[in-house]
């Protein structure tokens, strides 16, 4: 039976995935017991844009919020897809200004803890700091992960991927937004997506 690309790997396993959103949870516990406000937006709305200054860092509480970086040639790349107990952009915490945007996909909220505080908790909280560690870990983990899926020369290798890491394809509704996850353009994906479709059913 043909090994998926990233079933080689046991880091790569969809279990593994499951660990690394279970084992945050004691992180947002901490983050939710520090000064904040909670922020809603609307579908489409814009939660900051490339350049804006880091004033807060956000904590998905409901709905998703994408991570973007728009490329020259117009499309976007999708490097975060941040869901309830999901830090948004958490290396933000140690820049002064965004290096890409964030988008709410669908309706959300956020809790949003002012920078400076979070920066003087951590260094004051051995708990907290050590929270944050590992959750910055296990976060690197997923990049490389996500680096690994684009750095695949083709589409049917890109989705293979994709579905080994996350176990099954997203609702048809779902598909732009996991083209721009993988890196393809959307009528890539479709033709892609079909043709399994039609060999399956052969």
């Amino acid at each position: 039976m043909a090994i998926a690309p990233l079933d080689r790997h046991a880091c790569h396993s969809l279990k593994q995935r499951y660990m690394i959103e279970i084992m945050s949870l004691p992180l947002i516990a901490l983050l939710d017991h520090l000064e904040g406000r909670d922020i809603e937006f609307v579908a489409g709305a814009p939660v900051f844009h490339l350049g804006d200054p880091v004033r807060f860092i956000h904590v998905v509480r409901s709905g998703v919020v994408h991570l973007v970086r728009h490329q020259d040639n117009g499309t976007a790349l999708i490097l975060q897809r941040a869901g309830p107990n999901s830090i948004l952009a958490e290396a933000s915490l140690y820049s002064a200004s965004y290096h890409c945007a964030a988008q709410a996909e669908v309706a959300a909220v956020t809790w949003a803890i002012p920078r400076g505080g979070l920066l003087t908790r951590i260094e004051e909280d051995t708990e907290l700091a050590i929270a944050w560690a590992r959750h910055l870990a296990h976060e690197v983990q997923q990049a490389r992960l996500q680096s690994e899926i684009l750095c695949l020369k083709t589409v049917a290798a890109r989705l293979d991927a994709w579905v080994s890491w996350h176990g099954s394809l997203p609702a048809r509704g779902h598909w732009s937004t996991l083209a721009r996850e993988v890196g393809v353009s959307p009528e890539a994906l479709y033709r892609e997506i079909a043709w399994r479709r039609k060999r399956d059913t052969i």
